[in-house]
């Protein structure tokens, strides 16, 4: 019974944050500038406003590159990637409890014909298939937080390839971030050429990944 109150519970937040993220879709989403004047105001609550606002975008399915890249602007490197992947990962949660219990049928109807190729490929390995389809960073993080509760994946393998591949795929944004304050600040461009490197790496990586994917 508890842990029935407590799912209830959950999922009231999850779609009080989902309705709060279409208003923001529908007042024409936020501007990573406009973001980051925010989270400045915000003062100590920044953090979790930070979290809060990329769940939201998230699940709206809005770009999350910015955001990382926001993340290292307003918190450093090591922060920066706390919070940043800290917010990845409840933005992972929500979409997938949400298919999985009360919305597969509404998630089903918008992805149709979107989602069998993913369920196919995560028979063969769901922990593997999830860590590697976070490393792409041109593959929408949130519809591919929907289309997964629709899969075959247990939550297990989803959290924990999620975990595993959201960090290293959105540290090199963060990088970007960070180190480009301080070569604003300070005029030292050698650590942010190092962070445009390591996107450069990983764009092209991930996009060779899902060249393969579609072959």
């Amino acid at each position: 019974m508890v842990l029935k109150s407590r799912m209830v519970a959950f999922l009231l937040a999850g779609m009080g944050i989902a309705i709060a993220g279409v208003a923001v879709y529908r007042s024409g989403g936020v501007h990573p500038g406009q973001l980051q004047d925010w989270l400045q105001r915000a003062g100590n609550w920044a953090p979790l406003c930070y979290v809060l606002v990329y769940v939201v975008m998230t699940i709206v399915v809005l770009p999350s590159t910015p955001l990382n890249i926001v993340g290292g602007a307003m918190f450093g490197a090591g922060w920066g990637l706390v919070w940043t992947s800290l917010g990845a990962l409840l933005a992972a949660i929500v979409p997938f409890t949400f298919t999985r219990t009360v919305g597969r049928e509404i998630v089903a109807r918008r992805l149709a014909g979107r989602w069998q190729a993913m369920d196919a490929e995560v028979r063969h390995g769901g922990l593997f298939y999830m860590f590697a389809i976070r490393l792409v960073p041109v593959m929408p993080y949130g519809l591919v937080n929907f289309a997964a509760g629709l899969t075959a994946v247990s939550f297990k393998d989803y959290l924990l390839g999620t975990a595993l591949g959201t960090v290293p795929s959105v540290l090199p944004f963060v990088l970007l971030g960070s180190y480009g304050v301080r070569a604003v600040q300070t005029r030292d461009v050698l650590p942010l050429m190092g962070a445009l490197g390591l996107t450069s790496v990983l764009v092209a990586g991930s996009t060779w990944y899902r060249h393969r994917m579609k072959k």
